[in-house]
């Protein structure tokens, strides 16, 4: 028995790293790859029970589990990134999560033929999205940065908020059962809700906040206490009033993510490792629960609810939250199609299904079929065509080929003038005023200040950009700037020069070399000598190879005059010179840049 469970435990770990992995590799959500894994081990093969495995364990863990996702969620909302849109994450939110409901609710009674309890729980149950899908999506969708705060707040916000919906129609549903429903009971329990999570939450935070501010906790337990504290107020609050506990630790991570001189980087870097490896075990698990002959049973009235959700009520909702906006029909449009529904939906309709069904309601279980299949609906049409819609409405990202060079210097000026040329997107940053007018008067574009400042997060405009030069003279700000960006942009796509080597400098006084990113150009190429060059009349060429003049005659002809910097693939691509054991090897058809001495005067 033992040793069944830790063979399924460890092949739910193997199963959700692969379809992360596939996901990547692929360029799509990894939630459709995640609900594949678990329709296939569940209702196809029969491999996986998750009741049988896990027992009244299963949905304690899936509660637990959905609760540190939305902490980690709240916890990137920083009222900052919305300003200007507050009103239509409000409205997001309220009025047309009220007219999503409402459609869905009429829809689902007159198509599915429920009664109309459950089809308002139903309406209730896919009025959320959730981080859990959108966050993924919007990883690879890359939707310009207005579309992407609002969809993340909206995910994040509406999770708890629809789960307390849900929950109110519940309980609805069960006094009505008992001639115990009334308006002032409903309205009691809500104001409970609201209260207990709203307080435990705001407590919990700020007694969190000043802690971490205060530096009463060291760096790596940090992470523990934090899930420790959002484990015990969700549990809390829950106690004092069922069902509140989304909501705490929702308002717990928005308020700590919005105090001042709080370090929280740390907590999201291990909170967003969790929460992936979370949510990779909870849709597998929940998707291997489906019943496959409920879903065989739906019929097309299962159909025509799903294309309700698509192009009626969220279009609907969409219009009635963003009117007077600023935002254009191009982005609301590209809002109105993007709303995968995610693990909130599919572990509260299983949870209440179960009590439905005691309480004698036989289509509960139909219920959670249908919630499923609009999940997997949603989210398989959405990750296939948000992508191509978002870029034919031109409001999508561009790809990342740009360069965020440390550094305007003379160097870093010459070596983004060179890849200017070459159609690439450089933003030069330096706190040194004469090196940033130099740049700007040059034609580049340039940043005056750290890279690494407060200053710098609230105004670089990263848009299109996705890889990082270290030019700096000084090592140390090239160190920080690897360190800040690398989760941003990839630890493989970090550069930074390597440090100086003179008889001043030691090991004692330079970084370890698993922070200083990969080596840019090479180990022997300093600052120092690249900088010598440019003064004694090198020069940055843009030579492109043929099949005639291939990489070695390009070599042989300039010898050791030149310093090879980057290569340009037949497709745009920019490869860059480093790490000897990644070096680029450039084939006809590609350019190659590098730096190239005068030749020697014989006299």
């Amino acid at each position: 028995m033992h040793e069944n469970l830790l063979i399924t435990l460890t092949a739910l770990g193997l199963l959700g790293a692969l379809s992360q992995w596939l996901a990547w590799w692929v360029k799509l959500p990894a939630i459709l790859f995640l609900l594949l894994s678990g329709i296939v081990a569940g209702p196809v093969t029969g491999w996986l029970d998750p009741d049988a495995v896990f027992g009244p364990l299963l949905f304690p863990i899936v509660s637990l589990s959905v609760a540190v996702i939305l902490f980690e969620g709240s916890l990137t909302l920083k009222f900052s990134e919305i300003k200007g849109l507050e009103n239509v994450v409000r409205n997001m939110v309220t009025i047309g999560a009220v007219a999503t409901w409402m459609i869905i609710a009429i829809a689902t009674h007159y198509l599915m033929g429920f009664d109309w309890p459950l089809s308002l729980l139903f309406g209730a149950l896919v009025v959320v999205t959730g981080p859990t899908v959108i966050v993924p999506m919007l990883r690879t969708v890359r939707p310009n940065i207005r579309i992407a705060n609002i969809l993340r707040w909206e995910g994040i916000i509406i999770d708890p908020l629809g789960a307390v919906l849900a929950v109110l129609v519940f309980e609805f549903i069960l006094a009505s059962q008992h001639g115990e429903a009334s308006t002032a009971h409903i309205l009691l329990n809500l104001g409970k809700i609201i209260a207990s999570g709203l307080l435990l939450g705001a407590i919990a935070a700020q007694m969190l906040g000043v802690a971490l501010r205060r530096h009463w906790i060291p760096e790596y337990l940090q992470s523990i206490v934090t899930l420790s504290l959002v484990f015990l107020t969700f549990v809390a609050s829950n106690h004092f009033q069922e069902e509140s506990g989304l909501l705490a630790v929702t308002l717990m991570g928005v308020w700590l993510a919005n105090m001042r001189r709080v370090p929280i980087e740390d907590i999201l870097n291990f909170k967003e490792t969790l929460s992936i490896l979370l949510i990779s075990g909870l849709f597998i698990i929940l998707a291997a629960r489906i019943d496959a002959s409920q879903l065989q049973q739906l019929g097309l009235g299962a159909i025509g609810v799903f294309l309700v959700i698509q192009f009626i009520a969220r279009p609907v909702k969409v219009w009635l939250s963003t009117l007077g906006s600023t935002l254009t029909w191009r982005e609301r449009a590209l809002l109105g199609w993007i709303a995968p529904r995610g693990i909130v939906a599919a572990a509260v309709s299983a949870l209440f299904a179960l009590k439905l069904e005691s309480a004698g309601f036989d289509q509960a279980s139909t219920m959670v079929s249908l919630t499923f299949m609009v999940i997997i609906g949603t989210v398989v049409l959405q990750s296939a065509t948000a992508r191509p819609l978002a870029l034919w409405l031109g409001v999508a990202e561009p790809e990342p080929r740009g360069l965020l060079i440390i550094g305007a210097n003379k160097v870093a000026r010459a070596i983004a003038e060179a890849l200017q040329k070459q159609g690439f997107r450089t933003l030069l940053t330096d706190s040194h005023w004469p090196n940033v007018k130099a740049a700007l008067l040059n034609g580049q574009e340039a940043f005056w200040g750290n890279a690494i400042s407060a200053r710098a997060d609230r105004n670089l405009d990263l848009v299109g950009i996705g890889t990082l030069l270290g030019l700096s003279q000084n090592d140390h700000l090239n160190v920080l700037a690897v360190q800040k960006y690398a989760p941003e942009f990839g630890r493989n796509r970090v550069y930074a020069l390597p440090p100086p080597r003179d008889s001043k400098t030691t090991d004692v006084h330079t970084a370890a070399e698993e922070q200083r990113g990969s080596t840019l150009f090479g180990e022997d190429i300093s600052y120092a000598r690249l900088a010598s060059a440019l003064a004694n009349g090198a020069e940055i060429k843009t030579t492109t190879l043929s099949d005639e003049f291939g990489y070695d005659a390009y070599l042989e002809k300039y010898q050791d005059r030149v310093i090879p910097l980057f290569a340009i693939t037949k497709k745009g691509n920019l490869r860059i010179y480093g790490d000897p054991e990644h070096r680029p090897t450039p084939q006809a058809g590609w350019k190659v840049i590098s730096l190239v001495m005068p030749e020697k005067d014989d006299k």
